[in-house]
This record gives C-alpha cells, sequence and structure tokens, in this order.
C-alpha cells in the first residue's frame, strides 16, 4: 500500500495548503519529507516540498503573499510589489499575464488561495482530500502518497489508446483519488479548505490575419526566450527544425552564448545537420554540436536497464521513454558545456500548424478559403473524396463521437489513409491489448460521454488543444529527469502569450499544404537567416522505426518478459511477442504508437516498483 514515506522517491514537488487550522495534519504528513516551506502571511505552511533553489520565488505583503514557481522574469522584489496590489484572488490574473515565462502561479490573499498552471498543460496542478481538506500539487503521486492511494488498472488501461489523447478520457491522473485541475482553469481553496474551479482561460478566435498574427508571435516569442535567456552567460538549444531554429536564433541575438546540438541521423531524406549548420554559420556566438549518426542509440534501446535520471519514477506513463537514450545523447553537450537551460522546440508542431478539422468551419465563414484548404490537404494526403463527403456531412455533438469512438476500439482501421474531419483521430487499442482491459477502456469512455464537452466550440480549436495537450504532456515528463541533469528543459512554444499567440491566427493561413508553417516565416523573417528560413518541411525520420525495433528486438521482447502489464491483466505476453517478433511488412497497420504507449506504461510500473524496494537511492542522488 503506497504511503508517505514514499515522498522520498520523488525529486523534486511542490504542495499548496490551504490557510486553515484543519490543514495541521497534511502539513505535518508533508514536511516529514519536504525541506523547503513557505509559510501563509498567517504563519501556517503554505508551500512545502522539495526544489532547487531558484525554482520558486515568493513575495509578502501584509495578510498576502504570492510565488511563482517555474521559468519567469519576476524577482523577490516584484512579487512583494505585486502581493500588496492584491485584493482579491482573482486579482493575481493581471499579473500573469504580464509576466513573460512558464510558471505556477500561486497566491494566498487574506486566507484564500489561488493556484493556477499554464493553459498548454506543462504545467499542471493536481488536488486531493487529505484528511477532509483539499491539498493541491504539481505531481499526482505526492497527493496519492499522501491519501495512501495507488494507481487505478482501469486508468493505466487507458493510457494504452493509439493515438493516446482522447479528451477528457486520458486527462485523469492515473492515481485513485486525485484529480486533474482543467488547464484553462484555477484552483480556489478559501479559508476552511474548501475547494472551487474557476476557469480562467478561453481560447481566442481564429480570425487575425497571417501580418499580423506574426507580429504578435514574434513579440510572444522573442519575450518567452528573453524569460530564459536573460542574465545567463550560456544556454543551449536543440537546433534541428524551423521551430526551434527560431528559438536558437532568438538566444543569439543577445549576449548570451548559445550551444546549437544537432543529431545527425542515417535517414538519407534528414537533413538536419545541413540546415543547422547553414544557420549556425550565419549566427554570432553560437557554438554548434553535431552528435554523429554512429553516436546516436536506437529507439527502444536501453530499456530494460534505465540509468539515472530515467529510473527515478515520474507520476504517470511517458510515452517518450522509447526515445530515451536518443535524448540524452542530444543533450549530452549541453550538459558537457554546463549548460542550465535548453531550449527545445516541443510544441512548434502543434502550435504552427492548424487541424485540419477547421476545414469545416472555414467551409461555413469562409467558403472560398475553406474550398482550396480542403483541396489542397485532399491532394496532399490523398483522401478518398467518397470518404472525405462523407465526414463533412454532419459532425456529431462530442459525447455521441465519443460513444461511437467506444464501440470501434478494437476494429481494424482503414486500409488508406482517409481524412480526420470528425472531433478526432478514431482510438484504437492494439491486439495484445486484453479483452478484459479492453472492456474496462469502452466503461470509462461511455462514462464520459454523457457529460463531456469540447474543448472548445470551434472543433478545429478543439483539436488544437487537444494535440497541444498530448505535446506538453511529454515535454512535461521528460522534464524531470532533464533537471536531474542539472538542465531546465525549457519549451517557449508552451507558454500562455505564444500560445494565445499562435491560436488566433487564421486556419488557412496557419496551414497551407505547399508552404511549410507560413506564420513561423513570416514571424521569423529578420531573426532566422535568410538561407534557412525557407527549408522545405522537415523530415519526420520515419524509416528509423522498424530499423529501431529489428535491431532492439530482443530486448523490447525481454521487456515484457513477466509483463507487469501482464499481470495486471491489461496485456497478453504471447500477442505481443507474436506481433512484435513477427514480419513487420506484414502487420496491417503502424504498431509503432501503440509500442510507445506499451512501452511507457510496462517501464512506469517497473521503475516505481524498483523505486520502492530502494527509497533511499532518490534523495540519496545529488
Amino acid at each position: 500500500m503506497p504511503d508517505p514515506s514514499q515522498l522520498a522517491l520523488v525529486p523534486s514537488w511542490f504542495a499548496v495548503l490551504p490557510d486553515s487550522p484543519s490543514a495541521a495534519p497534511a502539513a505535518s504528513a508533508l514536511r516529514a519529507y519536504a525541506p523547503r516551506t513557505v509559510l501563509h502571511p498567517s504563519g501556517r505552511p503554505w508551500i512545502v516540498g522539495r526544489w532547487d533553489r531558484g525554482a520558486l520565488t515568493a513575495g509578502h505583503a501584509g495578510r498576502n503573499a504570492l510565488a511563482l514557481a517555474g521559468e519567469h522574469t519576476a524577482g523577490s522584489r516584484r512579487l512583494d510589489e505585486a502581493a500588496a496590489a492584491l485584493r482579491t484572488v482573482t486579482d493575481a490574473d493581471t499579473f500573469a499575464r504580464a509576466t513573460p515565462g512558464s510558471f505556477h502561479l500561486i497566491a494566498s490573499v487574506d486566507g484564500r488561495v489561488r493556484v493556477q498552471g499554464t493553459v498548454s498543460g506543462l504545467r499542471r496542478v493536481y488536488r486531493a482530500d487529505i484528511d477532509g481538506v483539499t491539498v493541491a500539487s504539481d505531481r499526482a503521486d505526492v497527493l496519492a502518497l499522501l491519501a495512501h492511494s495507488g494507481p487505478d488498472e482501469r486508468r493505466l488501461a487507458v493510457l494504452l489508446l493509439d493515438p493516446p489523447q482522447l479528451h477528457p478520457v486520458t486527462a485523469r491522473p492515473v492515481w485513485s483519488g486525485v484529480r486533474l485541475v482543467p488547464a484553462d482553469s484555477c484552483l480556489l481553496l478559501d479559508a476552511e479548505g474548501t475547494p472551487r474551479q474557476l476557469r480562467r482561460w478561453r481560447p481566442p478566435e481564429p480570425e487575425v490575419p497571417l501580418a499580423e498574427g506574426a507580429v504578435a508571435l514574434r513579440a510572444a516569442l522573442a519575450e518567452a526566450v528573453e524569460a530564459r535567456t536573460g542574465g545567463r552567460a550560456l544556454i543551449s538549444s536543440d537546433l534541428s527544425g524551423l521551430d526551434s531554429t527560431s528559438l536558437c536564433a532568438l538566444a543569439a541575438r543577445g549576449d548570451t552564448e548559445v550551444v546549437a546540438c544537432t543529431a545527425a541521423s542515417e535517414d538519407p531524406l534528414d537533413e538536419d545537420v545541413r540546415w543547422a549548420g547553414i544557420t549556425a554559420a550565419a549566427l554570432r556566438r553560437v557554438e554548434h554540436h553535431i552528435v554523429p549518426a554512429e553516436d546516436m542509440p536506437g529507439i527502444y534501446q536501453g530499456l530494460l536497464a534505465l540509468t539515472p535520471p530515467l529510473d527515478e519514477p515520474m507520476d504517470e506513463p511517458c510515452g517518450g521513454i522509447a526515445d530515451h537514450a536518443r535524448w540524452l545523447a542530444i543533450v549530452r553537450p549541453a550538459v558537457a558545456r554546463g549548460s542550465p537551460c535548453h531550449l527545445t522546440g516541443y510544441g512548434g508542431d502543434e502550435l504552427l500548424s492548424s487541424a485540419p478539422l477547421h476545414v469545416r468551419t472555414l467551409l461555413y465563414r469562409r467558403p472560398a478559403a475553406g474550398l482550396r484548404l480542403l483541396r489542397g490537404l485532399a491532394a496532399q494526403y490523398g483522401w478518398p473524396r467518397a470518404e472525405t463527403l462523407r465526414q463533412l456531412r454532419a459532425l456529431p455533438p462530442y459525447g455521441s463521437w465519443l460513444r461511437g469512438a467506444a464501440d470501434r476500439l478494437t476494429t481494424p482501421p482503414p486500409p488508406q489513409p482517409v481524412p480526420q474531419l470528425d472531433w478526432g483521430p478514431t482510438p484504437r487499442l492494439a491486439p495484445w491489448v486484453t479483452a478484459e482491459a479492453a472492456d474496462a477502456v469502452r466503461e470509462l469512455i461511455r462514462a464520459e460521454a454523457a457529460t463531456a464537452r469540447p474543448l472548445a466550440a470551434v472543433p478545429g480549436l478543439h483539436d488544437d488543444l487537444d494535440g497541444l495537450g498530448e505535446a506538453a504532456r511529454a515535454v512535461r515528463l521528460i522534464s524531470g529527469p532533464a533537471a536531474r541533469l542539472g538542465l531546465t528543459l525549457s519549451a517557449p512554444y508552451f507558454d500562455d502569450r505564444v500560445v494565445e499567440a499562435a491560436l488566433s491566427v487564421r486556419p488557412e493561413d496557419k496551414r497551407q499544404p505547399w508552404t511549410y508553417k507560413p506564420l513561423l516565416q513570416a514571424a521569423m523573417r529578420g531573426i532566422v537567416p535568410e538561407a534557412g528560413l525557407h527549408r522545405p518541411a522537415k523530415s519526420g525520420g520515419l524509416c528509423d522505426l522498424d530499423a529501431a525495433l529489428r535491431a532492439n528486438r530482443a530486448e523490447l521482447l525481454a521487456l515484457f518478459e513477466g509483463s507487469r502489464l501482464g499481470r495486471l491483466g491489461l496485456l497478453d505476453e504471447a500477442a505481443m511477442r507474436r506481433i512484435c517478433g513477427g514480419p513487420l511488412q506484414h502487420q496491417p497497420y503502424d504498431l509503432h504508437d501503440a509500442l510507445y504507449q506499451a512501452v511507457a506504461c510496462e517501464t512506469w510500473l517497473r521503475t516505481w516498483e524498483r523505486a520502492a524496494a530502494h527509497p533511499t537511492t532518490v534523495g540519496a542522488r545529488p
């Protein structure tokens, strides 16, 4: 049975307590494992946990206090001034909007508490009832351990879905008794610790023309990068596609030295090294490191013996764990140079394009633009005409679509490319998922369908936000291991103001089938060297996946020997061996996305099992 002593396994976390005497038992349990405490103006424990020096900044003024945890430009003096200006907890909105960066905001105003993360979901807020009061945290496992609750096996089965995002089903924490505060909302706690969720953000209508949107995106990205580079002599950055190239170029404009990292590939279509070299040569103060292709580990490599920092428990499975060895190889030059912060272009793909589902709305609002986009997408992806017209006839209510998705979980995917003009891609479960697990997932989806609402009234915007949230989830989870290397993994595309600037642009301007990321090209003109600004679409490197599976097949199959998922009745080991051990060219579907999720859940269970058996190792590491 999980218990608070296992908080020693969690390397970095914080919990927020109400300003109430009834929070004393929870505070006492937490402080036994929390080396840091920030007090309410009343003197009661407010924020407790384990975090690196400088990761949380607080200001106080009379009966008010304000804290930021994450990346921002606000020092304690500015937070003191902001705390003094607060009259109610809702006043914190003005300060949050005026502060660039990515952070949790925590306010204590005259005995009332407000906690919020970021609208992308990169910084999350969880809540749970502990000894009769609501406690908030940035990690779900912290609250579960405090409440003596373990993982919910049905929720773990949901994370085996392909694709792995299905709002709101996959957003529910895998831990029993823990709830996620929606990314567009904040959590309010009154003086008695009674909770209330308040919606604080709504996505902008995508109506801004390209030229105007490019100016806003350029300003937001520049501020976001400045929030990371300001006052630093050295920073590092990925340098590969246009997304990371833009961040690297923005960072190189000032006095900060930039260590740029590019991974070479054996894929003949991958031109990252060529384009990165062109960019680095044109920028000042950039030290370019290329990781040779022969030094890049394969996908699925090293899964049996995860080494520090990947062996430490995350609060939910991370699909990117299959790539962990490759990610570590890419940032190794940055770690060796002592970079404190590494810029990554994650989120750019989701934010700087627009979902095909926007075609539906465009055909009604701006028919000519909608028809042009539809024709371009159909030609680009080979959509069958009949299926395209069928999907365009009517869009069911979101709850009805969810119920239909539950009915199709184990049906084979269509044999040819099909448009994605429903609420999202149809989720499916791989053949290695047991019938019992599939039934549990169906039951959960159908239960949610009764009350589920989309993330936005505009269908395309819902799809954009859903994809952005899933990308943010991956970066959130990998940020913990990065921090244990001494490196803050920084993803400016997930900053609130950057998200707003990009989402507000008209979808037909953001997505033009024969132009690569036109919004970012327009925004970065004059910042990214002209030679690298108009590169064609980046190669996805997809030819590496089957080769990586063949090369690491024995290790991958060994991972599922005595599978923990199998012990829980969620995975059929024989089916996994048959499919992954057989000829890949005979598979009727692309199995890798589903395999990523199976690997994520299996390694997550094993990591918690190992960590619980050796609870002192996490806290002992510097």
